[in-house]
């Protein structure tokens, strides 16, 4: 089993719609477990509550669309998600997730809501897409390690999700790494998994959340928590390094979206987001 699949694994509770997991140090973005994760776990936990519900008919098994609302951040420690079931159709089922941890007290606290739907991306007939960034190869672009100063802003306060990341940045978007943000809210590079875990369609969820945020590009450093995030995913990934862009173009009021897109290693688009952040950093003067 892969670091990520371990970290994914969940274990069936006492009632059908239930199900436990641990949230471990290894998976920390700050003082958090990264978003990307939890959202991993949670449609892991849908995705099989629909996959016994489908027992007797072909299972929709790979999400397609997710939104969800953050209401406070995950921690490292077991957790449970509930599941339920909305609808089950033909092209799509439907179903509501609920991750809650232990609170100081023992009460549950409740750390994000919400709404998948899976389906079968099979075949996919690709009429019309956004094409690839034009980007150097990985090996001409810059890990965290390669690039001055960009070790510390990703760190956030030792961050160890990011040890489990093969990450290289496009050095023409990567400014912010040596001081010299571009202003522009943009931001690319590749990814994979250091574990060698291949890309899967939950896996993609997970990826959408998972480069540095974009507000790094704006001079903004620090924690740019995700309040809601909206992903779909488009086709089944193949095997090798993600490519993935991202970019803003709205900041104020405390508040910035956040715009992903991910390319496969044959140029496909797999997956898209967008997601309303918080910035908790004032702009320097």
């Amino acid at each position: 089993m892969t670091e990520y699949d371990d970290a994914i694994h969940l274990e069936p509770g006492s009632a059908p719609d239930e199900r436990h997991g641990v949230f471990r140090q290894e998976w920390m973005i700050g003082s958090a477990v990264n978003g990307g994760l939890v959202m991993a776990a949670a449609l892991t936990a849908l995705g099989q509550h629909l996959a016994a519900d489908e027992a007797e008919t072909t299972p929709h098994q790979d999400p397609v669309v997710l939104s969800a609302y953050f209401m406070t951040a995950s921690q490292p420690g077991p957790f449970t998600v509930t599941t339920e079931v909305m609808r089950c159709g033909r092209t799509l089922s439907t179903g509501q997730m609920s991750l809650r941890q232990p609170g100081p007290d023992g009460v549950p606290v409740e750390r994000v809501r919400a709404i998948g739907s899976f389906g079968n991306l099979d075949a996919v007939d690709t009429i019309k897409q956004a094409d690839a960034p034009d980007m150097p190869p990985p090996e001409q672009c810059l890990s965290a390690d390669q690039a001055p100063g960009a070790a510390d802003a990703l760190r956030l306060g030792n961050s160890t999700f990011l040890d489990r990341l093969d990450l290289r940045l496009d050095p023409s978007t990567a400014g912010w790494a040596v001081g010299k943000p571009s202003m522009r809210g943009v931001m690319r590079g590749w990814l994979r998994l250091k574990d060698g875990r291949e890309p899967d369609t939950t896996l993609l969820m997970m990826a959408l959340d998972a480069m540095p945020p974009v507000a790094f590009d704006l001079g903004l450093f620090g924690w740019t928590p995700t309040l809601e995030f909206t992903g779909h995913v488009r086709r089944r990934p193949e095997p090798g390094w993600l490519r993935i862009a991202l970019s803003s173009e709205n900041l104020g009021g405390g508040m910035m979206e956040e715009d992903a897109r991910i390319w496969d290693s044959a140029g496909h688009l797999v997956a898209q987001s967008r997601q309303l952040c918080g910035v908790r950093t004032q702009r320097p003067a």
